[in-house]
């Protein structure tokens, strides 16, 4: 099959035609026909030849050449591709290292195998194409909702038709026992595009909240044009779900907008999520604020924040406990996903017997401490004090304030307390000392001795042991699994350590061991002040 003046507008032809139906740019498959005719010249003229063919676009005439590379006289590897600069002198009025010779060469006469080789060769740089091109199309469409077509369902999973190529709803992302039949329209949120080796995979999901949001976007103009925004979902899919939203515009209530006439537009969101029951919730911007209204319809009492941890406190009234919590804890667990704290209920009876018997503890630990009668210790709690090194530290004046101290009451408090202090702290350091601890983590600055001795038990003596630690498991954090927040115990989380004291402690250990230049490290500071102030 020898390329003649005859089918030489052909190869154009075939060209348009292929690119035509797969959807891709014509000069793709013309090079890839450039590319499996060199391939099947160097066949012919051998495969060290580097041998090039050209497709005019304009006649569909193929040009064949050899191209050899001017190179040292000591670098030549592949004499059939490469020459010196003597031998290429009487092609070359001045050759230079790197100068290229082109020569052509008689066009080929395809033999049936090489034919076949040249189709496949062919064939792959259009699936190649078409699958660039599948990709591009679908790559800016991820966090959108699609519409398709089912095709078949293969081990629970349901493969789409999208138009120009094919997308996989997996079975996880189903909602609840949802069934498809071929050729049932669906409609479902795209999670994901990657490309694989089989081509690019687009991936949806009807269980996403996100998927909830992307549906109201489309019933709610609002929503649309920005007047009202989607601040955070949360969906237990299939069953419930809400939806905290916040209007831009003083003059229109979000919740009522989302809800529509009669409900209309929550119940086209209902009806395509399968009849799950949406709760939509005003977002506001105070934490405790967005958490009541998120715990809709239970009544909430009492807000506690804990910033640190990340966690909250709501007491609600003694009959309202289930409600807050919702069957199986639905609603606590929605309310939690939808505002990213970890929320603890409990009822009024239960907050009351907690606080009476934090009251009980500290009361006993300064009657214990400080050799205390009832009546004062309960005094010192009523009054805020909390711990020993609060009243061991704290100014004179506070003390005086109480109702029936004098100056010399309250010097003898402090002093007690100190006393105390010291002698825990005693004890501390001989257990840590005794654990094995080194100097060089009992002289490092900010550690207290029950810090040493915590670390001792966890098994850190040294200053090395120290510097290996993660800051989280010094000062503890939270992982999330499985979309649930998990407890990472630090260390020395019961000494209240934030995660910026850890880092600092690490970084500082660190340091001193010479791990770590504090030059680079003041830099890295500077940067990441400069990166936050832009």
């Amino acid at each position: 099959m020898a390329i003649t003046s005859a089918n030489q507008l052909e190869l154009l032809q075939t060209a348009e035609a292929v690119a035509r139906e797969k959807m891709i740019d014509p000069d793709l498959v013309i090079q890839a026909m450039e590319e499996s005719l060199a391939r099947a010249a160097k066949s012919r003229y051998g495969a060290e030849m580097d041998i090039r063919v050209a497709i005019d676009r304009k006649t569909g005439r193929a040009s064949f050449t050899r191209v050899r590379t001017v190179v040292e006289d000591d670098a030549v590897e592949n004499y059939q591709a490469q020459v010196t600069v003597a031998q290429a002198k009487p092609y070359l009025k001045d050759p230079q290292v790197g100068d290229v010779i082109v020569d052509e060469v008689p066009p080929v006469d395809l033999g049936r195998i090489a034919a076949q080789s040249a189709k496949q060769v062919i064939l792959q740089k259009v699936r190649e194409a078409e699958r660039d091109r599948q990709y591009e199309e679908f790559k800016d469409r991820k966090g959108t909702i699609l519409n398709g077509i089912v095709k078949r369902e293969e081990y629970g999973n349901i493969i789409v038709d999208i138009g120009r190529g094919e997308a996989i709803l997996r079975r996880t992302e189903k909602i609840g026992r949802e069934s498809y039949r071929p050729n049932d329209r669906i409609r479902a949120y795209v999670k994901d595009v990657r490309r694989e080796v089989r081509g690019p995979q687009v991936f949806l999901s009807r269980t996403d909240p996100q998927f909830m949001a992307e549906l109201f976007k489309m019933e709610v103009p609002e929503i649309y044009d920005g007047i009202i925004e989607i601040k955070a979902v949360a969906r237990d899919p299939g069953s419930r779900a809400k939806i905290g939203v916040i209007s831009h515009d003083s003059s229109i209530d979000p919740v009522g907008a989302c809800v529509g006439m009669r409900g209309s537009r929550v119940q086209a969101v209902v009806n395509e999520l399968q009849g799950e029951r949406v709760d939509i919730i005003p977002w506001n911007e105070d934490q405790a604020t967005f958490l009541v209204n998120a715990l809709q319809p239970a009544e909430v009492s009492k807000v506690v924040i804990d910033e640190e941890a990340n966690r909250i406190e709501v007491v609600v009234p003694d009959g309202q406990l289930s409600m807050a919590i919702g069957r199986r804890g639905q609603n606590v667990r929605l309310a939690s996903q939808l505002t990213g704290l970890d929320i603890d209920i409990m009822t009024e009876a239960d907050e009351s017997e907690r606080r009476q018997t934090e009251f009980a503890t500290r009361t006993k630990l300064f009657m214990d401490s400080l050799d205390l009668d009832e009546f004062f210790a309960q005094l010192l709690v009523s009054e805020g004090f909390t711990s020993l090194e609060e009243v061991a530290y704290v100014e004179l004046d506070d003390l005086l304030s109480i109702e029936g101290v004098d100056e010399s009451t309250a010097e003898e408090l402090q002093a007690r307390a100190r006393d105390v202090l010291e002698a825990q702290n005693k004890a501390a350091l001989d257990n840590a000392r005794a654990l094995g601890v080194e100097d060089s983590l009992v002289n490092f600055e900010g550690l207290t001795p029950q810090m040493i001795e915590a670390l001792a038990k966890d098994d850190v003596k040294t200053l090395e042991d120290f510097a290996t630690l993660a800051d989280w498991e010094i000062a503890g954090g939270w992982t999330t699994v499985n979309g649930e927040r998990v407890k990472d115990e630090g260390i020395l989380e019961k000494f209240d350590v934030s995660l910026e004291e850890a880092q600092t402690f690490v970084m500082t250990a660190r340091v001193q061991l010479g791990w770590v230049d504090p030059a680079e490290l003041e830099a890295g500071v500077e940067v990441a002040e400069e990166d936050e102030d832009a």
